[in-house]
């Protein structure tokens, strides 16, 4: 059977960032630095779209065209999946609302899910100081903590605020780059154990369930334009 055709919707200049993902979707990926152009197409069996250390409501051309092209990829029932600030452009695309948080949650911490792409509780790593406030219309409430919410759903459209595509050095470079006071930092640090790290492994079956769904919906189109 033929692999999935995703399209990386690229938000970030790290350099970990595309690494990661190909690591982990079982999966052709057709990769795009959106902040210098987004695809003129919508041929691709899914989109992700990843995190940046940019913020959604933020009046760049980049992130208003990476909107449009994601809204209309929903609109085609094109499964998307949106990590970080990916989740939270995903959501403002579908009529959602994203707000500066006023305070950073970073680190692993635990996220309680909903059975659908997560296990009913899980650890992840999170770093993040903007929040999804308003859920668009019709979506289901899928992942969450005492910051907020974690994980949407509308239709075949999934957006998750944690980072489950990070490897320990990632967690670590990310960690060292914040702006944050160096007792909160160090504290952090101290959190990225290789026993913490597996704990957070569970959470990237969200991948496997991903995939399975793209393949799925893939399949009942096709089977649609035959009948």
């Amino acid at each position: 059977m033929r692999r999935p055709r995703i399209a990386l919707l690229n938000a970030s200049q790290a350099p970990s960032t595309p690494r990661n993902f190909r690591r982990e979707l079982d999966a052709d990926l057709v990769e795009f630095d959106v902040q210098q152009d987004v695809p003129d197409t919508f041929a691709f069996d899914a989109a992700v779209v990843t995190g940046s250390r940019a913020s959604v409501y933020w009046d760049e051309p980049w992130i208003r065209s990476l909107e449009e092209w994601v809204s209309a990829a929903a609109e085609r029932d094109m499964p998307v999946l949106g990590i970080c600030f990916g989740h939270q452009l995903l959501a403002e695309a579908l009529g959602g609302i994203v707000e500066d948080m006023g305070e950073y949650e970073i680190g692993y911490r635990e996220v309680e899910g909903d059975g659908l792409l997560l296990d009913d509780t899980v650890t992840v790593f999170t770093t993040h100081s903007d929040t999804v406030t308003e859920l668009p219309p019709g979506a289901e409430r899928t992942a969450e903590n005492d910051y907020g919410i974690h994980g949407f759903r509308v239709g075949n459209a999934f957006g998750v605020q944690f980072h489950p595509e990070y490897d320990m050095d990632t967690a670590e470079s990310v960690t060292r780059g914040k702006d944050l006071p160096d007792e909160r930092i160090q504290t952090v640090l101290d959190g990225i154990t290789e026993e913490n790290y597996a704990k957070a492994c569970e959470a990237k079956t969200l991948f496997e369930n991903f995939t399975e769904q793209v393949r799925d919906v893939r399949d009942e189109q096709m089977a649609e334009r035959i009948a």
